[in-house]
């Protein structure tokens, strides 16, 4: 395709504070969100026939770490095909030649809305659990396939008003390795599993501590370990959960150790005392599930529809 041809694919439009250079099979671009990693924005897909959500990936080869960044984003979301991993529709670039790259749009699946707006919602049972059950879904399907996610978060889960969700943004993720130190520069800090807090290494059941704060923080509407840094994240544990054992503590290095026993002693809360009854909302009524008749993969069954206020915050 000669270059005259090409340059007609593309139009230029400004996206909030962003200029999106993008094919003209994608029209009526509209800012969703933005992050460390770039600026999102959904758009009507004249080929496909759907609207779908747009990622100009924010420098990705301005250093080495961004660039390592884009590429394991890319690489996975290519391999992974599971229905509760986002999907992959196309990724391009403007530019015409090597010397001229440095922008890259993906073009993944639309969802309504990430689980920071749903936490802000009131969640019956039903909901909570099918959203919760998906998520271990999606994880194990990644662990399954050697992957560790790494940046489990409210913001990096999305869902449709069906109650569908879908995992995102790998950036961060990397194949597991047994027994490996990696960096403790992953995952946000409230949903850090105490192997990150503490620089030992890690496998893939950092994210399933991860799921769990999420969890925790679906029921109570509040984050479960707010840390203002990371050792104030380490006491927000240790204060609610209990000072570890001293095989844990074996498991540190030196200087770490030294820190962590020399801090106060804590019992910890009972679960009961974390979650008490008043915070999990009751059963819906059209649709209680009696726990004497329940099977696990009923959850799978389950046909949900949204509550009116759902869907109302969905398309605000």
């Amino acid at each position: 395709m000669n270059r005259n041809k090409r340059e007609k694919e593309y139009y230029s439009i400004d996206v909030g504070d962003s200029t999106f250079t993008v094919l003209k099979r994608y029209q009526n671009l509209r800012p969703i969100g933005s992050g460390a990693q770039g600026i999102v924005c959904s758009a009507y897909d004249h080929v496909l026939e759907r609207n779908v959500a747009i990622k100009k990936l924010s420098r990705p080869f301005q250093n080495q770490t961004h660039a390592k960044r884009a590429y394991r984003e890319l690489v996975l979301m290519k391999c992974v095909n599971h229905k509760n991993i986002i999907g992959l529709l196309n990724v391009f670039t403007p530019q015409k030649t090597l010397e001229e790259f440095q922008d890259v749009y993906i073009v993944m699946e639309l969802m309504d809305a990430n689980l920071c707006q749903v936490i802000q919602m009131e969640l019956d049972h039903e909901r909570l659990s099918y959203l919760l059950y998906q998520m271990l879904c999606g994880i194990k399907h990644l662990h399954a396939a050697g992957i560790i996610h790494r940046d489990l978060k409210p913001s990096n889960i999305v869902v449709k008003s069906d109650c569908t969700l879908k995992i995102l943004d790998f950036g961060l993720a990397r194949t597991a390795a047994t027994g490996l130190l990696m960096t403790p520069y992953v995952v946000t800090r409230y949903y850090r599993a105490p192997e990150v807090i503490l620089g030992m290494g890690y496998q893939a059941n950092v994210d399933v501590w991860s799921i769990g704060c999420i969890m925790a923080e679906m029921v109570r509407g509040s984050v479960l370990f707010p840390g203002t840094d990371h050792i104030d994240q380490w006491n927000k544990v240790i204060e609610q959960l209990g000072t570890p054992s001293q095989e844990f503590m074996m498991k540190l290095n030196q200087s770490v150790r030294t820190y962590v026993e020399n801090r106060p002693r804590y019992a910890g809360y009972s679960f009961e005392k974390l979650f008490p009854d008043v915070l999990f909302p009751a059963d819906s009524e059209h649709n209680k599930l009696k726990a004497q008749h329940v099977h696990t993969h009923s959850l799978v069954r389950l046909s949900l529809s949204p509550p009116a206020d759902w869907t109302a915050l969905l398309y605000l």
